[in-house]
């Protein structure tokens, strides 16, 4: 019986995104179902009872939630074509650490800059920009993070390239400008159709953004 796989996911979202790239990444058809978070859908609630968020991927009427973890099954289940995750036990557990990291920092950090003002935006601000310092030092002299080829961390970290314009915006500064080695990282990323694909358009991320601003009156 062929593989039956849906996704439960929202455009804006980056951990909708890294499922959409690892998906292509593997060459699988499935279908896409965009929700609505401030009204989720019946399917949700039943697909992701403990957490109520996307992204799920739905693999046979089995569903599995958290992106990360999604993205992991997938090259599992999918492993005989492009491996994103390497073989050896500690690069693994490496790579783990590393989009965790991306979670913790890049995530909570970033939204932040355009939830806050003044100290606080600030603050936001100089934390987000040494986050971003370390994820470069961390990259190297790679091509990509995975070496010669896209990997675990490159697919959990590239969707943030749609929001880089909306961080650069809000918090006024240049990307290209503090971490140049990092936006060539992923305009390289962007050069693969499973990601250009994947990503929206930054200014539409962007127009999503003010829109959650204007939502929660914040004023720059």
């Amino acid at each position: 019986m062929a593989d039956k796989l849906v996704l439960l996911d929202t455009w804006p979202s980056p951990f909708g995104m890294r499922v959409r790239i690892a998906l292509k990444e593997k060459g699988l058809h499935y279908d896409y179902k965009e929700e609505n978070l401030r009204e989720k859908s019946p399917l949700l609630l039943k697909m992701n009872p403990l957490h109520k968020k996307i992204p799920v991927l739905i693999h046979n009427e089995k569903p599995i939630s958290e992106s990360l973890l999604i993205v992991q099954y997938i090259d599992e289940v999918w492993k005989d074509k492009s491996p994103l995750l390497p073989n050896d036990p500690y690069e693994r557990a490496s790579e783990r650490v590393w989009a965790d990291y991306v979670d913790k920092k890049v995530f909570e950090i970033g939204r932040k800059l355009w939830m806050t003002k003044e100290e606080e935006h600030e603050k936001a601000k100089n934390d987000f920009i040494d986050c971003l310092k370390v994820l470069e030092g961390e990259l190297g002299d790679k091509i990509y993070y995975g070496g010669d080829k896209m990997g675990f961390l490159d697919v959990a970290f590239v969707p943030y390239y749609s929001w880089f314009y909306s961080y650069e915006t809000c918090g006024k500064f240049s990307m290209e400008e503090i971490c140049p080695k990092l936006m060539e990282w992923a305009k390289k990323c962007m050069e693969k159709d499973s990601v250009s694909e994947s990503l929206p358009e930054s200014q539409k991320i962007y127009q999503f953004v003010l829109k959650l601003k204007q939502r929660y009156g914040i004023v720059d």
